[in-house]
């Protein structure tokens, strides 16, 4: 078969590391973590499979930054203890030994969390930027203080250097998007707050951005990428049109400042756990990125529309595509889609946070 050319497997430089190819591992989650948040053995083969292709970038999974992050019964990893740490630097180094490089996605669930699962693992109250429930007959978490707010900052700073320092990850990704708790102080559906964290544009982007500024400082800027997705309503997030273009762009701009080696941007495919047609452009936050660094894309995409969104779409932009379910039942995706073979489709919902 004859495979078009394409900008899918032109290099990359991605703050510290430079990739072979633009196709990234998104971050998804690989349900290989036990009940104390540590990875389990089959984690190390799954990322291992993955990275097969030397010079892949992988994001790691959602991974809680600090116990009151967590909250829920599905098996998520830490990055805390011993056994965490040790469970990640044993993904590392295998990814690494193929030649591949590994960022770790951090996040808290904020409002998102389970009360009941909270109080059984001692993890404190559900929290939030505001007392607004995701749902209308959901837990109506507690506004954090200004002290537990940059508590919180210091936490992802930790965590940031702990992946890095500790377990070897060639960066970390800062989960601002898809209801994490960052995205709860960014947009003003869930933000009500008035002081110095929430009631302008400027200060709801406040909490991302002093979290940026700390783990700038621990790891270094060209290690830390951002995730964001503008049109999502997962989990009742989404504002009113104009007010989401201002408001990230805002964040953006802020971002670019801090000199990060990326950001992740989400289309608006998905609608709770349901596939949907793509919404609103991303235009005007790629155009408020400009030419800081490369970005990414994330949405569904397959070979077919990937090349045509590196070739066509951003043309002359430094771009790289993040696929996910895709790569749950392709470990050898990017080999596959070189040599132009149909790939295994994946309907599951089973791999999808982050």
């Amino acid at each position: 078969m004859t495979v078009p050319t394409t900008r899918l497997f032109e290099p990359l430089q991605i703050g510290a590391v430079k990739l072979t190819h633009r196709i990234v591992m998104g971050p998804l989650c690989s349900n290989t973590a036990d009940e104390n948040n540590v990875l389990t053995p089959p984690a190390v083969k799954y990322f291992s499979e993955r990275a097969q292709y030397p010079g892949t970038l992988i994001i790691g999974e959602a991974t809680f930054v600090s116990p009151r992050a967590s909250g829920t019964s599905e098996p998520r990893a830490g990055i805390w203890t011993d056994a965490q740490i040790a469970g990640w630097r044993d993904v590392v180094s295998a990814v690494h030994a193929q030649g591949s490089f590994i960022f770790l996605q951090l996040w808290a669930l904020g409002r998102c969390a389970d009360p009941e699962i909270k109080k059984r693992e001692g993890t404190g109250d559900v929290i939030s930027s505001s007392a607004v429930p995701a749902k209308e007959d959901g837990v109506v978490p507690r506004p954090l203080t200004t002290e537990e707010i940059w508590s919180y900052v210091k936490d992802y700073a930790v965590a940031a250097r702990t992946a890095v320092k500790a377990c070897g990850f060639d960066g970390v990704e800062l989960h601002g998007g898809n209801a994490s708790l960052i995205d709860q102080f960014t947009q003003d559906c869930v933000n009500r707050r008035n002081d110095g964290w929430g009631g302008s544009v400027e200060n709801r982007s406040r909490f991302a951005l002093e979290i940026t500024k700390a783990v700038c400082e621990a790891v270094g800027a060209d290690r830390i990428g951002f995730r964001i997705s503008p049109w999502s309503t997962y989990q009742g997030m989404g504002m009113e049109r104009n007010a989401t273009i201002e408001q990230f762009s805002h964040l953006l701009r802020g971002l670019k400042a801090s000199g990060i080696a990326y950001i992740h941007l989400v289309e608006s495919r998905i609608a709770g756990r349901v596939d949907v047609e793509a919404g609103d452009s991303l235009d005007a936050f790629t155009e408020s990125w400009g030419e800081a660094g490369p970005f990414m894309i994330a949405g569904g995409y397959d070979p077919t529309t990937a090349r045509a969104a590196l070739d066509k779409q951003y043309r002359g932009k430094d771009v790289a595509i993040a696929f996910g379910r895709a790569f749950v039942t392709n470990p050898d995706l990017v080999a596959r889609v070189r040599g132009g073979r149909e790939l295994v489709e994946n309907k599951s919902w089973t791999a999808t946070a982050g």
